[in-house]
């Protein structure tokens, strides 16, 4: 197996056709099909199911595909590393972030990476902490932020801060229903909509209610954060989340927050980047950006 034959087979399995990729890399279908077939060969596996209209993955192209891309990604990396000793960091650094904290923190990082790297190529994705988690494990991020993360041994974890815990309800219902703060076990109470299991809050606030007797009341389960605080802005049920996600709404004027006491309850934001793996100067250099301009922002990113 060489870079060039798992160049070709990543093109094809990302494109679903050979005449497709052939066009992509420049190359002849004749000879892009030999790549592919000698990389069959070697693994004793058929990659493809060829057909009409393409062709699709098999399983075991499937799991090929899941390190093709790692491999590439740190081959790319490597070659990179090697090329910063030159002067400005080269390459290209993939960051995950929360939904509504990439809304907060998006514009004010991205204007300040491009100033000060130049050379070197940003990518953005976001999606839930578990999510996150799973894709900087696979190497699809370089880095991620993740909200109260799990301990484990092949990832580096640095809490940045902690934002405090608030619910967040129907402006017109709070008023009329809770004070200028709750008291946890009357959670218990409110028809809240939360992320399915085994989101990390969902699983905060079950072990909080269960340690006092008790359990939530889920009025609906969903997994985006944005849909979740819409919901809650018209009505539909309560949510537990931290000020960043009332910052990310579009519907702030229909949302009232209270503070959750007796216990308070916060939220730790922490940078994560693998421990297996090694990182480029421009993944470290880009944590160290990512955690001044975490540090530099004021409480729940108001």
């Amino acid at each position: 197996m060489d870079l060039r034959q798992l160049e070709c087979f990543i093109y094809v399995a990302g494109l679903g056709s050979f005449t497709q990729a052939a066009m992509v890399l420049g190359v002849g279908q004749p000879a892009l099909s030999r790549q592919v077939r000698r990389l069959e060969v070697e693994l004793r596996q058929t990659l493809f199911y060829r057909n009409g209209r393409g062709v699709s993955l098999t399983e075991a192209g499937k799991r090929l595909l899941a390190h093709g891309r790692t491999i590439q990604m740190q081959f790319e990396h490597a070659r990179h590393d090697v090329e910063d000793s030159r002067g400005s960091p080269l390459g290209r650094v993939t960051i995950g972030f929360p939904y509504a904290v990439g809304r907060a923190l998006s514009c004010p990082f991205v204007k300040t990476f491009r100033s000060r790297y130049p050379k070197a190529n940003l990518c953005i994705t976001e999606g839930l902490t578990i999510h996150l988690y799973e894709w900087l494990l696979s190497g699809r991020v370089d880095i991620a932020l993740l909200h109260d993360p799990v301990p484990s041994p092949s990832l580096d974890i640095r809490p940045l801060r902690e934002d405090d815990l608030l619910v967040l309800g129907y402006r017109k219902r709070t008023q009329a229903a809770m004070g200028p703060s709750i008291p946890m076990r009357n959670i218990a109470e409110l028809p809240l909509i939360m992320p399915s299991r085994p989101h990390s809050l969902r699983m905060m606030v079950e072990t909080r209610l269960a340690n006092m007797g008790l359990k939530p009341t889920i009025a609906l389960e969903v997994d985006s954060v944005a849909s979740i605080v819409k919901l809650v802005s018209e009505g539909e049920g309560y949510a537990i989340a931290t000020q960043h996600a009332i910052a990310a709404s579009d519907a702030q004027d229909h949302l009232q927050s209270r503070r959750i006491i007796a216990p308070r309850m916060s939220s730790v934001l922490a940078l994560a980047t693998s421990a297996e793996r090694p990182l480029t100067t421009l993944v470290l250099r880009t944590s160290d950006l990512l955690q001044e301009i975490l540090l530099g922002l004021p409480p729940d990113g108001n």
